[in-house]
């Protein structure tokens, strides 16, 4: 059947199992818009207060889900406003694919009215893009761009579809939902490598990052570590990785990561790393970090084998898969030794934790952990909640934790929780602080509109608190800039939005607050007031070793 190149677009994400799409309208996008008013019942749109938070909303909907998210927007600056949504999701390996208009073909190079070259914009930040010149390839390309986006190592897709190939007939045949790429496990050889490797070492340690996750290989690691006796660490993009209270993980590893996890590590004679980088958060100073230690390194991208720290055995593959044929080469041992080494590590841990009454960041995470059930997404913006959340926040299943780690962008919760929520139908989290919210709260309009089941919990402490900490400790309390000293009222504001708040500032209050917040079902917002002198600790130093950890002020 003949359809227009807007229909084509929308038939094919339909046929792709795309069910939601977030986006903003346009002159470029009106045809594309039309046919997602003819298919409604067939495909939802989500209309955001603004195109940054549709690009972290389909971000949050794939993190959330395993799904490619999609979002749509005009030419020009509705293009150019993805962009930081984009380069979000393609640092922390996002299967997104986003869609953009764009002048007719006719047009392009003549600076024309919202003309940008959105593919040349987005090409260090994509896995790939398109420039559609003609209707023919629309539809094939969508399919290309869906299995790309999910294939291998995920990330974003960029499609640019001028405005007159959206006008134009072509003929349209449905086929089934193209599939990602065949999956496979590293080579025999390497693997053989690697076990014998890992045979010798007296003191393993297993570290996984996200890329564990995207392979769904935590039943291959948990048998891994039960069979080598190992501990289990993750980068901030692991954490959901292993349910928080599996008796093997120590939580969070790297500059703000947990005591136990992050000496463990640093003693260990055998790093097994599962799709994690090692990038300078992790390490500190590279010239220090893990220097006398075989590091055997899986991850299904090559290029990150021996990219930041040498690797002894670089196995590229699939985790899960590369798992299944690495574990009977192991021997079965148990390590007595090393994890009662382990385990005064943690007891350490105990010791350096700030145990305090009163409205501490630790204290609002744990009375939140109360209200959770074991499927409630927690998605967060950055800064120092985002830490306090990942050092303390529970989690049962994997893709339960959302949040910006390559990148770092303060604005994503808002968006990214929305899209958890519709990806997963559970009443979600959002942990935010003052300076993040205010980045993009006007998509607040969007969660209120569509009375999104969410609970805000906004660490309010007037101040940039992450960059006043760094300043507090290492430029004299020089406050530059840090001191918002606004006069917002976060609860009036809610209001104004349309959604229901009160401010807290006790856990007891918190904690009845919450029951409030959960039954409710729409945005609720919870005005937490903290001390502006909280810090996340520990805390590598710029530079630093495990050498170099602070664990309380003065050190």
């Amino acid at each position: 059947m003949k359809l227009s190149g807007a229909d084509i677009i929308v038939r094919t994400l339909i046929e792709q199992g795309c069910d939601v799409v977030f986006g903003y309208p346009g002159g470029q996008v009106i045809n594309i818009y039309d046919s997602l008013y003819k298919y409604q019942d067939e495909l939802k749109h989500v209309l955001t207060a603004h195109e940054q938070g549709a690009s972290h909303a389909a971000d949050g909907y794939a993190r959330a889900t395993g799904k490619v998210g999609v979002c749509i927007a005009t030419s020009g600056p509705g293009a150019t406003n993805l962009v930081t949504g984009i380069a979000t999701a393609y640092l922390d390996s996002v299967p997104l694919v986003a869609i953009t208009g764009n002048v007719p073909t006719t047009s392009i190079g003549y600076d024309s009215f919202q003309e940008i070259d959105i593919t040349g914009v987005t090409l260090p930040i994509t896995k790939h893009n398109y420039f559609i010149a003609s209707v023919e390839e629309l539809a094939d390309t969508i399919r290309e761009a869906f299995q790309l986006a999910a294939s291998g190592r995920p990330g974003p897709v960029l499609i640019d579809v001028p405005k007159d190939v959206q006008v134009a007939q072509y003929e349209y045949e449905p086929q089934e939902a193209a599939q990602p790429e065949e999956r496979y496990a590293a080579k025999e050889i390497r693997i053989q490598e690697a076990a014998a490797c890992i045979n010798k070492a007296k003191r393993p340690f297993i570290y996984f990052g996200g890329g564990l996750i995207a392979s769904e290989a935590q039943e291959e690691m948990l048998a891994l570590a039960e069979k080598i006796d190992a501990p289990l660490g993750c980068s901030m993009m692991g954490i959901s990785g292993v349910p928080t209270n599996h008796p093997r993980f120590l939580g969070m590893q790297g500059m703000h990561g947990h005591y136990a996890c992050s000496t463990s590590m640093h003693h260990a004679d055998c790093i097994i790393a599962l799709g994690a980088r090692f990038n300078d958060r992790v390490t500190g100073n590279r010239a220090k970090f893990a220097v006398k230690t075989k590091i055997v390194h899986i991850d299904i991208d090559g290029a990150e084998l021996s990219k930041t720290v040498k690797d002894t055995h670089g196995l590229r593959g699939d985790i899960k898969l590369t798992l299944q044929k690495l574990l009977p080469l192991l021997n079965p041992v148990e390590r007595p030794v090393w994890m009662e080494q382990v385990a005064s590590y943690r007891a350490e841990e105990a010791l350096r934790t700030d145990v305090r009454e009163g409205m501490t960041p630790r204290n609002i995470i744990l009375t939140l952990n109360k209200h959770l059930n074991e499927n409630t997404p927690i998605a967060t913006d950055v800064g120092q909640h985002q830490m306090w959340a990942a050092q303390t926040a529970e989690f049962c299943r994997p893709r339960r934790f959302i949040s910006s780690g390559g990148l770092g962008t303060m604005g994503f919760g808002l968006g990214a929780a929305m899209g958890a929520q519709m990806g997963t139908g559970e009443h979600t989290v959002l942990v935010t602080g003052d300076g993040s919210f205010g980045m993009c709260l006007q998509e607040m309009a969007t969660a209120v509109t569509y009375k999104v089941p969410m609970v805000i919990v906004l660490m309010n402490n007037g101040v940039l608190g992450m960059v006043r900490q760094w300043q507090t400790l290492f430029f004299n309390k020089h406050y530059s800039n840090t001191v918002l000293d606004r006069k917002t009222d976060f609860v009036k504001l809610s209001e104004a939005f349309g959604a229901p708040a009160e401010t807290v500032t006790t856990p007891e209050e918190l904690d009845a607050a919450l029951t409030r917040a959960f039954a409710y079902e729409g945005p609720y917002l919870l005005n937490c007031i903290i001390d502006k002198d909280e810090f996340v600790l520990p805390m590598l130093p710029p530079g630093g070793s495990m050498d170099d950890i602070i664990t309380k002020v003065g050190d």
